[in-house]
């Protein structure tokens, strides 16, 4: 008997059945975790169009093509996970194995170039409540963007770090071996959870740093 075929869990009648409620659960946890960034977002658009210049002057400083080369490596590693993904249901353990350690490499390199863009802005007294400086006239509207920008960022790198960490416990049990563990349903709903990440990171890289630059 193959080590890939499994008996539903109770209360399942079938791994169909019991793929469809994991699924489902999946998607009903993503949904309560847009609550953390829910008033995030909610604060930012308060400031966007309360201080809507100071928003702008404020945005300009961050590190565009930092930022540009983040959302390129996102996007590629959830095409990445996306074919892991596919590898696994065609029982490609080797090659869903070695596309899993590729999109943990692709987020652990996120993680380092959003490190180098914080290193950048505590250089430039950027950081809010630690010697904050902003020369342009728009220093409060300034300094709550970058409350706003680090709580948001700083949110969403916590999220990868977990989808990283995830993605890594099943590309080991591939190479452990686990193929019960690390069965396909599982890898899709870990695909589910690392597509949302990057899917807020869509939404943040033009409201932090093409803001500035579109007005």
């Amino acid at each position: 008997m193959s080590a890939d075929v499994r008996q539903p869990a109770m209360p399942f009648t079938s791994l169909e059945q019991q793929s469809r409620a994991a699924t489902l659960g999946m998607w009903i946890f993503l949904a309560t975790e847009l609550m953390f960034f829910g008033p995030l977002f909610f604060g930012y658009t308060y400031g966007r169009l309360q201080f809507p210049e100071g928003w702008a002057a404020a945005s300009r400083p961050t590190e565009v093509m930092l930022g540009t080369l983040n959302t390129a490596l996102l996007l590629t590693s959830s095409a990445l996970m996306a074919a892991a993904v596919a590898a696994r249901k065609a029982d490609a353990n080797r090659a869903a194995r070695v596309l899993l350690y590729l999109t943990a490499a692709l987020g652990v390199a996120f993680l380092a170039v959003k490190g180098t863009e914080y290193r950048h802005e505590w250089q430039e007294h950027l950081v809010p409540g630690l010697r904050f400086a902003f020369p342009e006239g728009h220093a409060g509207a300034a300094e709550l963007f970058y409350y706003l920008y680090f709580a948001m960022t700083g949110l969403h790198a916590l999220h990868l770090t977990i989808g990283i960490a995830m993605v890594l416990v099943f590309a080991l049990a591939l190479r452990g071996g686990r193929r019960d563990f690390a069965a396909p349903t599982r890898l899709e709903i870990a695909g589910l959870y690392w597509h949302f990440v990057d899917v807020i990171w869509i939404f943040l890289y033009p409201l932090l740093y093409l803001v500035g630059r579109a007005t």
